[in-house]
C-alpha cells in the first residue's frame, strides 16, 4: 500500500495552458504546469524551518544566513524564535530554473508538535506534494507516522528526506530502513542531508519539480479562492491567504464570501516571496495574499470559498476544521484590562483559527472567557503570544476537556466545564472524549511505559517492533488523561527517548461525576470539575489540601470537603485561631480562668455557626491557576 502510495502522482505530461477568455495580460504569468506547491512535514525538531531556510537561500530568494544571525527565518514570532519551534504554517514563494525553464515554487513551512496538526492538515490543503523529513539521529517518530498517514489522505506525493547527516551520533543507514520498512520507500527515492550545512539540499530541487505535480486548476475558469490562512497587520487590517484554483484575481476587482454572502473590493494582491511583494494578479494555482476592504476580522474564515460578483461557482469542500480538545479559562489578573484582554484575543484568533473563544463570568474571578485550545503547548503559547504582543497580564485555569451528556430527554448536549453542567437527575449519561495515541519508546522502558498507559486507563490496540530496539505502541486513552503531565512521565520514564501523538478518536461512555468543594457546608461554584468516578477521590484530597494551605486561618476551624454526588471523598480543617484568654490572670481563684474560658467556648459555637469563609480572588488564582 505504501509503495503505490509513493508512486502514484508521476509527472509524464502537463495541462495544457489556454488563454481564450482571459486578459491578454494574464498570459506574462507563469503557467499552472510550471507551479510547485509543496510542504515539509517532520516531527519536532527534525529541522524543517532550518531544511526551508537553505532552499530559499539556493533559490536566491533570501540572501545567506550568516551564523551570528542564526534563527530560522519563516519563524517570524517571538515565541517561535524563544522555544525554537514552528507554531504557525508559514509560506514562502521561490522561483527556480530548471533545464532552461523558470518555475514558481510555493513552500509551507509546518508545524511539527502534535497540538499543531491542524496548521500541518491546512497546509496540505494546499499542496500537491510533501518533504517527510527525519531527523537520523533520532529516526521515526510518532509525528513522523502521523504526518504521514495525513499526507496519504490527503494523496500527496512524498519525497522521503533524511537530515542531521553531518551530526557525530547521526546513524542515516540505520534511518534508511527504517523508512523503507516503514513507508516501503526505495533507497534511490531517499535522499541524504545536512540542512545546517545545506550538504545535499540542492539535490531535492530538480526532485520537486519532476516527482511533484502541478496543482490542478484551470485559469479560463470563474474565479475561485481557497482561504487557508489570515491574520492582522496593524498598518492594513485584515490579510487573507488564499490558494487559486480557478481563474485569476487582480487589483480593482470584486469578490464575495461563499460563507456569509458579503462583498468586498480586493486592494492588492501578492505573493510572500517571503515577505509581502504585491503582483498585478494571481491565477490558478498559486498561493497568495489578498488585501481588501473587510472591516470584521471574524468573516476570514479558514476553509471559506471566495468568487467574483456575478459569477456562480461550486464551493471548494472536504477541508476538516479544528476540534478543539481543551478548555481553560482566561481572566485578567487587573479586572480593569477586560476590554483590552477581549481585542487582544480577538486578533490574536484571527491568525489561529484553532482557537474558539466565548465570554463567561465567575463569582470568584469575575469577567472572562472560555477558550478551547488543541492541547497543553497551544494553550501556553496563545498565553506567551497575549503577554508578548500585547502586554497584557491573565491567568489560566486548570484546563479540562468537553463532555458529551445526554440528557432524559433524549436530548445531547456538550458541557465544556461543571458550571454548565444540567442538574443530575436530569442526566442519562455522560460520554467522554477518547484519544488513539502513537508512541514510539526503547525497548528498554517498554514496562514502564505500560505500567504507566494502564494507569491512565488505556486499551492497547496495537504493538510492533521497530529495528529491533524500538516499540511503536497504538492505544486508547481518555483525553483527560493524555492532557495534562502524561508527554512529561512518558519523556521521563524514556530518558528523553520517547515519543507521542495523539488525535480525537471517538466518544465513549464513562462514570463522569461532578466534584464540589465544600467549605463549611457551603458549596463552592468555582471549584466544581466534571471527573472521572475513579480520579475523584485523588484529586478531591490534592485540592482540598491545596485549599488548607491558601485559606487564613480564622477564630473558628475551616471544615474543607469535597463531595461527589452525595458523597464525601475527601475532608480537611484549617485549625481555629487560639488566643490565651487568661494570659492576664496573674493568679486568683482558678473559677475566674475557668469563666473566661467558658465565655471564648461559648463565643466560638455562635461563631461557627453564623461565621462565613471569605476566599479571596488570590486564593483562587492561586488553585485554579495553571502551572
Amino acid at each position: 500500500m505504501f509503495r503505490s502510495f509513493f508512486k502514484k502522482a508521476k509527472v509524464s505530461t502537463f495541462p495544457a495552458f489556454h488563454f481564450s477568455s482571459i486578459p491578454s495580460k494574464i498570459k506574462e504569468k507563469v503557467p499552472i504546469s510550471h507551479i510547485r506547491n509543496f510542504c515539509i512535514i517532520a516531527h519536532i525538531d527534525h529541522g524543517k524551518s532550518t531544511l526551508a531556510d537553505r532552499l530559499l537561500e539556493i533559490t536566491g530568494t533570501i540572501p545567506k544566513i550568516s551564523e551570528a544571525n542564526a534563527n530560522q527565518y519563516l519563524d517570524k514570532l517571538k515565541v517561535e524564535k524563544e522555544r525554537g519551534i514552528t507554531v504557525k504554517a508559514q509560506t514562502a514563494s521561490m522561483y527556480y530554473t530548471h533545464k532552461g525553464e523558470q518555475y514558481l515554487l510555493n513552500l509551507v513551512d509546518t508545524p511539527g508538535h502534535v497540538d499543531f496538526t491542524y496548521e500541518v492538515s491546512r497546509s496540505m490543503r494546499s499542496c500537491k506534494g510533501a518533504l517527510l523529513l527525519v531527523d537520523c539521529t533520532q529516526g521515526i517518530q510518532a509525528q513522523t507516522i502521523s504526518n504521514f498517514d495525513l499526507a496519504f489522505e490527503a494523496e500527496l506525493k512524498m519525497i522521503p528526506v533524511i537530515n542531521k547527516v553531518d551530526m557525530p551520533a547521526a546513524n542515516p543507514e540505520s534511518t534508511v530502513a527504517e523508512i523503507q520498512e516503514q513507508f516501503d520507500a526505495k533507497r534511490e527515492e531517499i535522499h541524504l542531508v545536512s540542512a545546517k550545512t545545506g550538504k545535499g539540499v540542492e539535490g531535492l530541487l530538480p526532485d520537486i519539480v519532476e516527482k511533484i505535480p502541478p496543482p490542478d486548476g484551470d485559469i479560463t475558469k470563474d474565479f475561485r479562492g481557497f482561504v487557508i490562512d489570515s491574520w492582522f497587520l496593524k498598518d492594513k487590517g485584515v490579510i487573507t491567504l488564499v490558494q487559486v484554483v480557478d481563474g485569476y484575481i487582480a487589483k480593482g476587482d470584486k469578490i464575495v464570501s461563499n460563507a456569509f454572502k458579503a462583498r468586498y473590493d480586493v486592494f492588492e494582491v501578492g505573493i510572500l516571496h517571503p515577505e509581502m511583494k504585491a503582483q498585478d494578479y494571481l491565477t490558478a494555482g498559486q498561493v497568495g495574499f489578498i488585501f481588501m476592504n473587510m472591516k470584521n476580522a471574524g468573516e476570514s474564515r479558514v476553509g471559506d470559498t471566495f468568487y467574483k460578483e456575478g459569477t456562480q461557482i461550486e464551493p471548494i469542500q472536504g477541508f476538516k476544521p479544528a476540534r478543539q480538545m481543551i478548555y481553560s479559562g482566561i481572566y485578567p489578573e487587573d479586572p480593569n484590562d477586560y476590554a483590552e484582554l477581549e481585542k487582544a484575543i480577538q486578533k490574536l484568533v484571527l491568525t489561529d483559527p484553532a482557537v474558539s473563544f466565548a465570554r463567561e463570568s465567575s463569582a470568584a474571578l469575575g469577567n472572562g472567557f472560555r477558550c478551547g485550545f488543541l492541547g497543553l503547548l497551544h494553550m501556553d503559547v496563545f498565553k506567551q503570544r497575549l503577554d508578548d504582543e500585547y502586554n497584557i497580564s491573565a491567568m489560566l485555569t486548570l484546563p479540562n476537556v468537553s463532555y458529551r451528556c445526554k440528557l432524559r430527554t433524549g436530548e445531547i448536549v456538550e458541557v465544556e466545564n461543571a458550571l454548565q453542567a444540567p442538574d443530575p437527575a436530569n442526566v442519562s449519561y455522560y460520554e467522554e472524549p477518547m484519544a488513539e495515541a502513537t508512541l514510539i519508546i526503547p525497548k528498554a522502558s517498554f514496562s514502564e511505559i505500560t505500567n504507566l498507559c494502564i494507569d491512565r486507563r488505556g486499551e492497547q490496540l496495537d504493538l510492533k517492533v521497530l529495528d529491533g530496539q524500538k516499540y511503536l505502541l497504538r492505544y486508547l486513552f481518555p483525553m483527560s488523561e493524555v492532557i495534562s503531565d502524561f508527554f512529561d512521565k512518558l519523556k521521563s520514564l524514556t530518558k528523553g527517548y520517547g515519543s507521542f501523538d495523539f488525535e480525537f478518536s471517538k466518544f465513549k461512555r464513562a462514570d463522569i461525576r461532578k466534584l464540589v468543594i465544600l467549605l463549611m457546608g457551603e458549596p463552592v461554584d468555582a471549584l466544581s470539575f466534571l471527573i472521572h468516578e475513579d480520579r475523584a477521590q485523588e484529586f478531591g484530597k490534592d485540592l482540598c489540601r491545596k485549599l488548607k494551605e491558601h485559606i487564613p486561618r480564622q477564630q473558628f476551624a475551616v471544615v474543607i470537603q469535597a463531595k461527589l454526588g452525595s458523597r464525601i471523598v475527601a475532608r480537611e480543617e484549617v485549625p481555629m485561631m487560639k488566643k490565651n484568654v487568661t494570659a492576664k490572670c496573674y493568679g486568683g481563684d482558678y473559677s475566674r480562668k475557668k469563666k473566661l474560658l467558658e465565655r471564648q467556648k461559648e463565643g466560638k459555637k455562635m461563631l461557627r455557626r453564623i461565621g462565613k469563609v471569605e476566599v479571596s480572588k488570590d486564593t483562587f488564582m492561586g488553585l485554579l491557576k495553571k502551572d
